[in-house]
């Protein structure tokens, strides 16, 4: 087959932009991808404390699979690494690099590696960091493969530009317990690294031990996310941000306590003014360097990502001829094919995950209905009957919207990097991704606000398992972030 120019350029540009679309079978439909509207993290708590902060204490949801979704970054999911200390001197007197780029791509371990040195953050080292060339520049940012499909649904960068400076300034707040009522809970707690920026427990634990109703949401790819929490009651990632700090389940403080605390850090209070002017240490900005740091956290390629991007070629080019003739056609696109063939045989797919692939796409157990896009959410809401048996239920989203058809309804999670965020449901109620998988089999629960799209599926053993096997062929490494480096 003779390549023909047209189709050469195009399929090259597709390739160029992440743009390739995920592989279908004959029985699948693609779904567009959907408005950003996620959510972000802390442990999420009932709407049952008073509106204003205690409404800002839930955690961060996730968001789902798209149909089209291009290739993501390492197929194999690393489970949540603790990321280790930079291995540099201390005592960083000098500036970081001559010059740093302001075009990134998130998911980049040097966003996220902490200033230079080891040790609590002296003014020094801080004072060293700030003076570095570029470290305040805006970022125009990129996202991986896969997740790269859904770059037009970023959300919040015009109101709150990324900055190096800004970033690192979020990292040291989100890890920071010092902040909370007893100085025991940060936002780590509920959304830490080595449990998938989520937590193992069924609800979050904040001071005290204390415990709320909900599941606590994972953090990453919030960058793709508007309203947050499960209910969506928070508009933004910043004004999610604000909240657990003053609910009383969670941190148990109040943003004036809050304040007061970073300003007894002159380390913090010399990046506050650095960043956002002087006299600058209050609640709204201290949010917003936690959204710029959370929306650095990203899922990496998976293996379905890296076959997805693969798979326009073997359409286009089934035959040795074909591949022949476009080698001789047009030789850097046969290079990126090869390129694009080793990643996706150096991160294989299993048999099962691939039949698992046919049937989350399958009209038929439609998947894709909510779960869709670049992060595998549709960012709406839905009863799945989770928790509609109880005496008194969880009304969801209907406590944010006063619409008694939000009854029951919840965000819908992102199925990337899923296996690593167990339990599930906003109620932490399941425990496996296997009886995930039974609850849409058998149909949810029954019940009055039951979304439409919730129906009992005719599923086999195999066709169950093969689901699990797809939805953990979606993991992709975190990127490395320091945990420990804070001011003294």
């Amino acid at each position: 087959m003779i390549l023909n120019g047209k189709t050469a350029v195009l399929l090259s540009c597709a390739l160029a932009c992440g743009c390739a679309r995920p592989a279908q079978t004959p029985s699948s439909t693609t779904q567009p991808e959907s408005p950003a509207t996620v959510a972000v993290g802390a442990t999420e708590t009932a709407q049952t404390e008073p509106a204003a902060e205690a409404a800002g204490a839930a955690a961060t949801e996730p968001a789902a699979p798209d149909a089209t979704a291009a290739t993501p970054e390492p197929t194999t999911p690393a489970a949540p690494a603790e990321s280790p200390a930079p291995a540099i001197e201390p005592a960083a007197a000098e500036p970081v690099a001559a010059s740093l780029s302001t075009e990134v791509t998130l998911g980049d371990p040097a966003l996220t590696a902490g200033i230079p040195g080891d040790g609590p953050l002296t003014v020094e080292q801080v004072q060293a960091w700030l003076a570095t060339p570029g470290i305040h520049d805006p970022l125009t940012v990129a996202l991986p493969l896969g997740l790269s499909l859904g770059e037009r649904q970023i959300v919040g960068l015009d109101e709150n530009p990324m900055t190096r400076a800004k970033i690192e300034l979020g990292r040291q707040i989100y890890f920071d317990g010092r902040i909370s009522g007893d100085g025991t809970i940060s936002c780590a707690s509920c959304h830490h690294p080595d449990t998938g920026y989520a937590a193992a427990t069924q609800f979050g634990v904040g001071v005290r031990g204390q415990t709320g109703n909900r599941n606590s949401p994972v953090s990453y790819n919030r960058i793709l996310s508007g309203p947050q929490f499960w209910d969506g009651r928070a508009p933004s990632l910043e004004e999610q941000a604000k909240g657990p700090i003053a609910n009383p389940i969670e941190m148990s403080s109040t943003h004036e306590a809050c304040i007061e605390c970073i300003k007894g850090h002159p380390a913090y209070v010399a990046q506050f003014e650095a960043i956002f002017g002087p006299d600058s240490v209050n609640i709204d900005n201290v949010a917003m360097a936690i959204a710029s740091f959370e929306r650095t956290i990203v899922t990496g390629p998976s293996a379905y990502d890296y076959r997805a991007a693969l798979q326009p070629f073997l359409d286009q080019f089934a035959t040795e001829e074909d591949l022949a003739d476009l080698k001789a056609d047009d030789p850097d696109l046969y290079a990126r094919y090869e390129q694009l063939k080793a990643e996706a045989e150096a991160n294989p797919m299993s048999e099962s995950a691939i039949r698992g692939q046919a049937l989350f796409f399958n009209q038929e157990v439609n998947c894709t209905a909510c779960h869709v896009g670049a992060n595998f959410s549709d960012e709406k809401f839905h009863n799945l009957g989770v928790g509609m048996e109880a005496a008194e239920p969880d009304t969801g989203r209907a406590a944010v919207t006063g619409d008694d058809k939000d009854t029951g309804a919840f965000k819908t999670p992102t199925i990337r990097n899923v296996e690593f965020t167990a339990p599930y449901m906003h109620d932490g109620s399941q425990k496996t991704l296997e009886e995930v998988v039974e609850w849409y089999a058998k149909g949810g629960h029954p019940n009055p606000h039951l979304d439409e799209k919730i129906k009992k599926l005719n599923l086999s053993d195999q066709d169950k398992a093969d689901l699990v096997a797809f939805m953990k062929a979606c993991n992709g490494a975190f990127p490395i972030v320091e945990h420990a480096r804070l001011p003294e």
